[in-house]
C-alpha cells in the first residue's frame, strides 16, 4: 500500500510539473516551431522512460531522481532567460516613458501621441512634456474590453488645468508581429512597459481602431493623493526602464502594478480576486470608496460607457472633454 502510495504521488508530481515544463518549452524554446517540437519529444521521451522505470521495476526513488535531475536542469535554463531592453520592438512600444522630477515640477520624456488610423497606418510620434503638478486636477480610470467579460485593460488618466489629460498605461511590450497571450505571460514571453500616453492616442487606438468597448470612471482621491499617484508612476517608470522586467498574467500586469503604488498611497487597501480578474476592478474600486460617492455602480457604469462618444469624436482636438460629456463627476 505504501509503495503505491508513493508510486501515486510521484506520478501526480511528474505529470503536473510536466504540464508547465511542457509550456515552457513552448513558448521560450529556441529554433522556432522545429526546435520547439524538438524539446517537446525530448522531454516527452525523458518523461516516459522515468514512468516507466517508476512502474516497471523496483526502481521508484531512481526513477523518481532522475527526473528531479531533469526538471532541475530545465530551471537552470529557465533561470538563465532575462528579461531585455534590446528586441525589436512595435512602434507603439519603442521606448518606456521617463521623467525627471523636481517637487511639484514634471518633465516626461517618450510621451506617445501616434495619429492612428488603422492597426497598420499611423503617424508616429514621441515627445516631451512639462506638467505642474499643483495644476492636476483630476484622476480618471479607463477599462477597455475586447471580448472577455473578465479581463480588461486598465488606464489611468490625470487632468489638469486647461483641458490637458495624461494617460499612463501599463502594458506588455510587443516585439514587431508579436501579439498577446494570457497564457505566454505566465512564462516570460513579454517584458513590461509603462507607457504615458495622450488620450487622442491611448484611448482613441482602443475605441477607434481596435474597436474595443471603454469605460471611465472618475476616481475620488485627494489633490494630495493624486500628485503623489503621478509621481509613483514616473518613479516605476524610471525603475522599469533602468532594470528591464518581465510582464506576468497574475504578478506583474495593468492593474496589479498600480495596486502596489495605491496602496502605499491609501492605507488599508484589500488584496482581492478582482484584481486578477481586471474586469471586475470597477466593482472593486466602488466597493473600497474609490469611486463618486452616493452612486451605485451600476448607475456609473450606465453613464460612464464612453465607446460611442470616443467614436463620434475621432481626432477632434476636444476629444477628452468629448467622452467625458454626461460621466459622473464630469457633468
Amino acid at each position: 500500500m505504501l509503495r503505491t502510495l508513493f508510486l501515486s504521488l510521484a506520478t501526480l508530481i511528474m505529470l503536473l510539473s510536466s504540464i508547465w515544463a511542457v509550456l515552457a518549452l513552448w513558448y521560450q524554446a529556441p529554433g522556432g516551431v522545429p526546435g520547439r517540437m524538438l524539446c517537446w519529444a525530448l522531454w516527452l521521451l525523458g518523461l516516459a522512460g522515468c514512468m516507466y522505470w517508476l512502474w516497471a521495476g523496483q526502481g521508484g526513488w531512481q526513477a523518481t531522481l532522475g527526473y528531479l535531475m531533469m526538471f532541475a536542469l530545465l530551471m537552470l535554463w529557465w533561470s538563465g532567460i532575462r528579461p531585455s531592453h534590446e528586441r525589436n520592438w512595435a512602434d507603439d512600444l519603442a521606448y518606456i516613458s521617463t521623467g525627471e522630477l523636481e517637487g511639484n515640477r514634471v518633465r516626461l520624456h517618450h510621451v506617445r501621441n501616434f495619429d492612428w488610423r488603422t492597426p497598420e497606418d499611423y503617424d508616429i510620434r514621441w515627445e516631451s512634456r512639462e506638467y505642474d503638478l499643483r495644476r492636476l486636477r483630476s484622476v480618471d480610470m479607463i477599462t477597455s474590453y475586447w471580448g472577455l467579460e473578465n479581463i480588461a485593460h486598465v488606464l489611468v488618466s490625470f487632468g489638469f488645468d486647461g483641458g490637458e489629460y495624461l494617460a499612463f498605461s501599463v502594458e506588455i511590450r510587443r516585439e514587431q508581429d508579436e501579439s498577446f497571450s494570457e497564457i505566454g505571460g505566465f512564462f516570460k514571453q513579454f517584458e513590461l512597459a509603462i507607457i504615458a500616453s495622450d488620450e487622442r492616442d491611448v484611448v482613441r487606438v482602443r475605441s477607434n481602431v481596435r474597436n474595443e468597448d471603454l469605460w471611465l470612471y472618475r476616481i475620488n482621491l485627494s489633490p494630495a493623493d493624486a500628485r503623489e499617484l503621478f509621481r509613483s508612476f514616473v518613479v516605476q517608470a524610471n525603475r522599469l526602464a533602468e532594470h528591464p522586467r518581465f510582464y506576468h498574467t497574475i504578478t506583474g500586469n495593468c492593474t496589479t502594478i498600480v495596486y502596489s503604488m495605491m496602496k502605499k498611497i491609501v492605507a488599508g487597501l484589500p488584496l482581492d480576486y478582482r484584481l486578477l480578474l481586471t474586469g471586475r476592478l470597477p466593482a472593486y474600486v466602488h466597493e473600497v470608496g474609490g469611486m463618486m460617492p452616493g452612486m451605485e455602480l451600476e448607475e456609473l457604469q450606465r453613464r460612464g460607457r464612453i465607446t460611442d462618444r470616443a467614436r463620434a469624436a475621432g481626432d477632434d482636438p476636444r476629444f477628452s472633454a468629448l467622452i467625458r460629456e454626461g460621466v459622473p463627476g464630469w457633468e
